[in-house]
């Protein structure tokens, strides 16, 4: 069955050309577009959504704001960002805001319609582009992603389980490489989110990247 998306983008123009992306593909159907958030969050309750696609920079509600808003109102939505922006620091606000991935607009179609089929199998959407932001941001050792926790309070399966998110993998690429069940890795996944506070696996990902104790060879 097609995953269900809404696109929210106030350029009309990339707006059509991402919806018409996304219905040429069985693997989605776009059930409805909007150009400003405000519409959308009228008629969210309505919607049976999958996959929400955020514009970062709009004039009545930012994507930021948006993204925050629907995560609060469906926190179990999948919310990916795609902009023009490479500034690294709105990456990491996204992240920590709960995004499932983070694309240029400017990237390959094929590219953009594989990573957000990922993102609904339970991976990580960031281009190579945001790869580069995310090391950039790291190495000025901004301090964005802050924990109520630490690594300690991680089990060796929860570490090991963080360790192979950060490298992008799914839920059964983890249980494969782990010899467990999908089930198991969801509750480790469930335990990270809890134990660091974090609000995606995303931000979970970036945790790991920015903490020295984490070896991401």
């Amino acid at each position: 069955m097609a995953s269900q998306v809404v696109v929210v983008d106030d350029h009309p123009l990339f707006r059509r050309g991402i919806v018409a992306l996304l219905n040429d593909s069985p693997a989605f159907r776009v059930i409805a577009d909007f150009d400003n958030g405000h519409d959308f969050l009228d008629t969210m309750a309505s919607l049976t959504i999958d996959l929400l696609l955020l514009d970062l920079h709009m004039p009545k509600l930012s994507g930021l704001v948006l993204l925050k808003e629907a995560k609060a109102r469906n926190n179990a939505l999948k919310v990916v960002i795609i902009t023009a922006s490479d500034d690294s620091n709105e990456l990491f606000e996204a992240i920590t805001s709960g995004a499932d991935g983070y694309l240029l607009k400017d990237s390959d179609p094929d590219d953009i319609l594989q990573k957000l089929e990922s993102v609904i199998l339970g991976n990580i959407a960031i281009d190579p582009a945001g790869v580069t932001m995310l090391a950039r941001h790291i190495s000025e050792a901004a301090p964005v992603l802050q924990t109520t926790s630490s690594t300690g309070d991680l089990t060796e399966r929860e570490r090991q389980t963080l360790l192979l998110i950060a490298k992008g993998m799914s839920n059964k690429l983890i249980a494969r490489e782990l010899g467990i069940s999908d089930g198991t890795v969801k509750v480790y996944v469930k335990n990270l989110l809890r134990k660091l506070n974090l609000g995606s696996r995303l931000a979970l990902a970036a945790w790991a990247h920015k903490n020295a104790d984490f070896s991401l060879e």
